[in-house]
């Protein structure tokens, strides 16, 4: 199987923020307000690893948001240089990426990193894609007791947020966003 890149894209357990909006399975419309917010596009240069872009966090659900930066203020105090690579996606983002890993490795292979849409947590503003592998190992440590699960096997700088994390821990991961 080909190397499949990231898309260019013990500190204390930080609180939930007010009316979290928990992750969900059901799927996303085309039409949903949340749908067409688009995240940005790139932005700074992640400073402990420049062939990342460190995102702004637009877009992101408010709580997700809220969250990222007690994060990163947390990483930070422990010596770790979070980067947001990818956050808020918008359907017709997502879509361009999908097609994207089509496009270079195939349709098999795309399915395992790149969801349709209308299952993309990242869609959803739930999603945050983090970097460098010190700072994703750094934050799944971290066991979701602030929001932030890793979610596939195959991509170890993708969390998914819920407030179901901080209470009950993260649930095991799956193999690839296929299954």
């Amino acid at each position: 199987m080909p190397a499949v890149p990231a898309p260019s894209a013990a500190a204390a357990p930080v609180a939930p923020p007010a009316e979290a909006t928990p992750a969900s399975s059901a799927p996303i419309d085309r039409n949903d307000p949340v749908a067409v917010v688009a995240g940005p596009e790139g932005g700074a240069r992640c400073s402990a690893a420049t062939e990342y872009a460190d995102e702004s966090g637009e877009g992101l659900d408010p709580a997700v948001a809220a969250a990222w930066d007690a994060a990163r203020r947390a990483a930070t105090d422990a010596g770790v240089h979070l980067c947001l690579a990818d956050g808020k996606r918008s359907w017709d983002q997502q879509v361009a990426i999908a097609q994207d890993y089509v496009d270079k490795y195939g349709a098999e292979t795309a399915k395992k990193y790149a969801l349709p849409p209308e299952s993309s947590e990242h869609v959803r503003g739930l999603a945050v894609d983090v970097q460098p592998a010190s700072a994703y190992t750094w934050l799944e440590a971290r066991k979701g007791s602030d929001g932030f699960c890793r979610t596939y096997d195959n991509e170890p700088w993708h969390f998914e947020w819920s407030a179901a994390h901080i209470t009950e821990g993260c649930p095991a991961t799956v193999a690839h966003p296929a299954g």
